[in-house]
């Protein structure tokens, strides 16, 4: 199934086109430090020849203590993120926590982004919407991956269509996540392109205490089993030093180690695309019981050469 095209930026991802990367440190720690990693980002995407979107929260409000490092704050991240924009000419995307942030995020970012654990959150994801920039919506931790529609519902019911939805993990037990890759045929199945959060998903909530936890070294592993299932974008937080970052270090990669990474995701998804986009529901499958069944071409469909 191919699912739809959006706009974002110069760029266009979705449909038909290749694999994109959403990639950035958690938190804009500071000027120089945001601007180092968009920079090293993008060198490592443009080695990979993958379209990049520069991700960084301006404002982690949810964080596992009240003493964990959030940001300087709204404006000074606004601003910092505005400059990298203009100044390495990449599309951005940054969250927002609540309504009347959606705006003011809006006159930057080109997608709003709303965070697993707001999910839900009505009033802020038609906010976001209002807007007319794309909306990211993160699925929940606790959420079926076929309950998105409803989310979906609720950002056309404002007459925007250009929607993703991103994977990054449910809750097994205490702390622990886990992926069940059927859920992204199920969202892609909603018509929108979708994206998976490898770095998140290998994150340990509140695992350390007063702080999360997480396994980078199965980053790779994850990102490797999404790409060949079939999806639109991964999505990767990436640092220079993770060790020495100010949020969610356990589970960032290293900027260096991002492009033979990339490669391989990039081959992977080259290979993959045109039997992700053949693939159907049969409606009325022939064995009893079966329900919906997603079957294939009898014979391997032709690689979209364009879109490489």
């Amino acid at each position: 199934m191919r699912t739809r095209e959006i706009e974002v930026g110069s760029l266009r991802i979705g449909g038909k086109n290749p694999l994109f990367l959403i990639a950035g440190p958690c938190v804009v720690e500071s000027h120089e430090a945001c601007f180092e990693a968009a920079r090293k980002t993008k060198e490592a995407a443009a080695a990979a020849k993958i379209p990049l979107i520069f991700k960084a929260s301006i404002d982690k409000a949810n964080r596992s203590s009240g003493t964990s490092f959030r940001g300087g704050g709204m404006k000074e991240g606004l601003a910092i993120l505005k400059a990298i924009k203009k100044e390495l000419n990449l599309p951005i995307i940054t969250d927002i926590h609540e309504p009347q942030q959606a705006e003011m995020v809006a006159e930057v970012a080109d997608i709003l982004q709303i965070p697993a654990l707001l999910s839900r959150q009505t009033d802020l994801i038609l906010a976001a919407a209002q807007t007319g920039k794309a909306v990211n919506v993160k699925k929940g931790q606790f959420m079926a991956p076929g309950d998105m529609r409803n989310v979906v519902d609720k950002i056309r019911s404002t007459d925007n269509e250009d929607i993703l939805l991103t994977e990054r993990g449910t809750c097994f037990g205490y702390h622990y996540l886990v992926n069940d890759m059927r859920s992204l045929p199920t969202m892609r199945h909603l018509g929108y392109p979708v994206v998976f959060d490898a770095t998140h998903s290998v994150q340990i909530p509140g695992g350390l205490g007063n702080r999360s936890g997480g396994e980078r070294h199965f980053v790779p592993v994850l990102a490797r089993a999404a790409v060949a299932v079939g999806i639109d974008g991964l999505f990767l937080e990436v640092h220079p030093n993770p060790d020495k970052a100010l949020s969610d270090g356990p589970n960032m990669l290293r900027i260096e180690d991002l492009p033979p990474m990339l490669i391989l995701m990039r081959e992977i998804d080259r290979e993959i695309k045109a039997f992700i986009e053949a693939e159907k529901i049969d409606p009325q499958p022939t064995k009893p019981g079966a329900g919906d069944t997603l079957y294939y071409p009898t014979t391997p469909p032709k690689k979209d050469t364009k879109a490489q």
